[in-house]
């Protein structure tokens, strides 16, 4: 069974138990199980009219027992009136003495802490379903990327299952043969692009094409939505970005696909607050990375785009999405 399965099972049952024992916190007494409470005053009146029929004193302040009708009633002792046991022999009333009850120390410590446990079991289990979850789902692993990888073996997608766009078909094919052999083209002195941005209008193929020059060139393919970087926590898109790449250079030769990435890559300046900031900041992250390795290394970059005129200029700049493909 899963962790966070156990976790979850844990979390009710202690709350199971907890609503329990508070329910039945005043039934720990070996009384009447059905009885009315009495303020104090109405009882002593009780007992001076010859209504009670008996009184059993548990511990140091409750006096519980039957009025002459059968009914059971519970009154609790004020501090400021010692002489009840006086009040009570004074009228006749047979005492009993029975010491109050107590929860073993383990339900003792159980009720003590169980809100807390339960409170932390909930507080790990939305951790994780924030997260997402999966592999390196941790509590600490909110910055890691999110992007999914597909290995060769898994890119079933070619270039004859793309129907139509054979103008940017042809443009790509070049990047296929890179990824192939990037000895061939160091040893030549050939010069491949970072990145290349696909822009044109949504259900035109962008995705599919993307995938089919992982598929043709038999490399691992990373693929991540430019809105997974952005979140609430300010630092962990940029966190994100870093930990992509770093997964890309791992398993070069590549292709990181980030898809809408107008969300993310949007023009700097262009709105106000905290969300604003922490998206600008992935922003300039992503060009930092993108500044900071080599195309030789196998690492290619492709984004696609319904809505190209939004993006900041300089994801545009030579050393980054310089080669723009319109489908």
């Amino acid at each position: 069974m899963k962790r966070e399965n156990i976790l979850i099972i844990l979390s009710f049952v202690v709350l199971a138990f907890f609503l329990v024992r508070m329910f039945n916190s005043g039934d720990i007494t070996s009384g009447p199980q059905r009885s009315q409470e009495l303020i104090y005053s109405d009882f002593k009146a009780l007992v001076a009219a010859g209504d009670v029929v008996n009184a059993q004193i548990v511990g140091d302040s409750l006096i519980e027992g039957f009025t002459q009708g059968g009914l059971g009633y519970r009154t609790y002792i004020p501090a400021e009136d010692p002489s009840v046991i006086d009040f009570l022999r004074l009228y006749q009333i047979p005492i009993n003495y029975v010491p109050e009850k107590s929860l073993p120390w383990y339900l003792s410590i159980l009720i003590n802490w169980g809100p807390f446990i339960l409170i932390f079991g909930i507080w790990m289990v939305l951790m994780r379903r924030m997260q997402g979850g999966g592999a390196g789902g941790g509590l600490f692993s909110i910055g890691r990327s999110r992007a999914k990888k597909m290995e060769p073996d898994e890119m079933k997608v070619t270039f004859d299952d793309v129907a139509g766009i054979e103008e940017a078909k042809d443009d790509l094919r070049e990047t296929v043969e890179f990824l192939k052999d990037p000895a061939k083209f160091r040893k030549l002195g050939g010069r491949i692009p970072k990145g290349m941005l696909m822009s044109g209008l949504p259900g035109t193929g962008k995705t599919l094409l993307a995938k089919a020059v992982a598929g043709e060139a038999e490399v691992p393919f990373f693929s991540m939505s430019g809105s997974d970087f952005v979140e609430m926590f300010v630092g962990v898109g940029a966190s994100r970005v870093r930990d992509m790449f770093e997964q890309g250079r791992q398993n070069s030769p590549c292709i990181i696909f980030i898809d809408e990435i107008d969300a993310v890559g949007g023009s700097r300046g262009a709105g106000m607050g905290g969300g604003n900031d922490e998206r600008e900041q992935t922003l300039n992250q992503l060009l930092v990375e993108m500044d900071g390795f080599d195309g030789m290394e196998g690492i290619i970059v492709i984004a696609a785009t319904n809505r190209p005129d939004v993006l900041d200029p300089a994801l545009l700049r030579p050393g980054r999405f310089d080669r723009q493909v319109t489908i």
